[in-house]
C-alpha cells in the first residue's frame, strides 16, 4: 500500500480502524521546534467522533502517544512517531462485508487487489479513522507555520446544497482563520449551520447520509514557493487532500467557475501596495500561478461525497456465491462527515505547505 508521502518532510501513516493502534511517522522535521501538546489535543478533539448528531456515536479519546522525536517538548530532528490506540471496536458489525461489499466503499476493489486478505473491520486501512494521525501531523506542522507568519483555516462551505458565506479570496482575515481553526463545525454564518443541521438530521432519520464541501485558506505564504509542471503547489496539495477518504473533487481559486469567464474577467489585475509589494485586486487564481505561490491567499475547496455506510437496504454482489445480494450496513457511522473533515483538510494543507516551503528552500 502507498501510505507514505513527501520528499523533504516525509510522512507515513499506519494501522487500521480496528487494529490495536493507528499512527504516523514524520521524518525531516526541523530540529528545535517547540511543540505545544495542548494545541495538538485541541485539533484532535475537533476531528473526534460523537460530538453531535452529524457524527458517529463511536467514542474514541484520540490521545496521541509520542514514541520518539520530541525531547522536553522540542523536536530533536530525528523521526517523530506517534500512535493512537483504538479503544472502541465492534468488529462483528463488519463480518457480513467479507462477502457483501458496501456500495460506494472500497470493499470490492480492496478484495480484488489484495486477494481477499484486506482487513474489512471498519474499513481497515481505507477507513476515515486514519485521518486521526493525519490531524496529529497537521497540528505539528501548523505550529511551525504559525511561527513563520502563516495561518491556515477552513470552514464548512456547504452541506447538502446549503451554503455558508465564502471566504473573501483577497483577504480571508487572519482572525477569522484562527477562530475557525479552533472550532468544531466551523462556519462563517451561524444561520447557515442551523439549516445544515436540518439537512443532516433529515438524512439521519431516513438511515441515509449527505455530503458537502470544505473551503480552506492559507495566508502569509511567500512569493515563489512551488514549481511549474508536475511539482506545482496545486499538485502537492492535491496529492495529500485526495488521500482523505471521501474527497471526490478539488478546486483552487475560482475553480470550475473560470470556465464560464472571459480572460478579461478571470485575470487578476495587479498593483503595488503602500510597501511596494505586488498584489492583485481579485484572486481568481487562488494564490497560485504556474504552480508557484504569488503571495496572495491560497484558497481551495474540497468536495466530499455522502458517507457510503448507510442504514438503507442496498443492492450489492455476493463474493462467495458469485450472485447478487442485499445489504443493510450495521455499525456506527456519520450521517455527514463534513464537519469532522474540516480539521482534516486544514491538517493536509498545513503538512503540504510545510513540504512546499521545504522543497523551495523557504523553511
Amino acid at each position: 500500500m502507498s501510505s507514505s508521502w513527501g520528499q523533504c518532510v516525509k510522512m507515513s501513516i499506519f494501522g487500521g480502524s480496528h487494529t490495536k493502534a493507528i499512527g504516523v511517522n514524520l521524518d525531516g522535521l526541523p530540529a528545535g521546534e517547540a511543540i505545544d501538546f495542548e494545541e495538538i489535543l485541541l485539533q484532535m478533539a475537533r476531528r473526534a467522533p460523537g460530538q453531535d448528531k452529524t457524527a458517529t456515536t463511536r467514542k474514541e479519546p484520540d490521545a496521541p502517544q509520542v514514541l520518539c522525536g520530541l525531547l522536553e517538548g522540542v523536536t530533536t530532528g530525528a523521526p517523530l512517531c506517534a500512535i493512537i490506540e483504538n479503544t472502541s471496536q465492534r468488529s462483528g458489525d463488519y463480518e457480513n462485508l467479507r462477502v457483501l461489499p458496501r456500495p460506494g466503499h472500497a470493499d470490492y476493489t480492496a478484495w480484488v487487489k489484495y486477494g481477499g486478505h484486506n482487513d474489512i473491520r471498519g474499513g481497515g486501512h481505507f477507513s476515515g479513522r486514519l485521518t486521526a494521525p493525519l490531524v496529529f501531523a497537521g497540528a505539528i506542522a501548523r505550529q511551525m507555520l504559525r511561527r513563520r507568519g502563516i495561518a491556515v483555516g477552513a470552514h464548512v462551505a456547504a452541506i447538502a446544497g446549503v451554503p455558508d458565506t465564502p471566504f473573501d479570496p483577497v483577504d480571508p482575515g487572519r482572525e477569522l482563520l484562527e477562530r475557525l481553526s479552533r472550532e468544531y463545525f466551523p462556519v462563517i454564518d451561524p444561520a447557515a449551520k442551523e439549516r445544515m443541521y436540518e439537512k443532516v438530521e433529515a438524512a439521519r432519520l431516513e438511515a441515509d447520509s449527505v455530503g458537502g464541501m470544505v473551503e480552506c485558506a492559507v495566508t502569509g505564504l511567500p512569493v515563489g514557493a512551488g514549481n511549474p509542471m508536475f511539482d506545482g503547489a496545486e499538485n502537492l496539495i492535491a496529492s495529500l487532500v485526495f488521500g482523505i477518504p471521501a474527497v471526490k473533487g478539488l478546486e483552487f481559486g475560482a475553480g470550475f467557475g473560470v470556465s464560464a469567464l472571459r480572460g478579461s474577467q478571470n485575470n487578476d489585475p495587479m498593483y503595488r501596495d503602500e510597501n511596494g509589494h505586488v498584489k492583485t485586486r481579485t484572486n481568481n487564481a487562488g494564490g497560485i500561478l504556474g504552480g508557484i505561490t504569488n503571495g496572495m491567499p491560497l484558497v481551495f475547496r474540497a468536495a466530499f461525497k455522502p458517507t457510503s455506510s448507510i442504514g438503507k437496504e442496498q443492492d450489492t454482489v455476493d463474493l462467495r456465491t458469485g450472485g447478487e445480494g442485499k445489504l443493510v450496513v450495521k455499525g456506527r457511522h456519520d450521517p455527514c462527515i463534513v464537519p469532522r473533515a474540516v480539521p482534516v483538510v486544514e491538517a493536509a494543507a498545513c503538512i503540504a505547505v510545510l513540504e512546499l516551503l521545504a522543497q523551495s528552500g523557504l523553511l
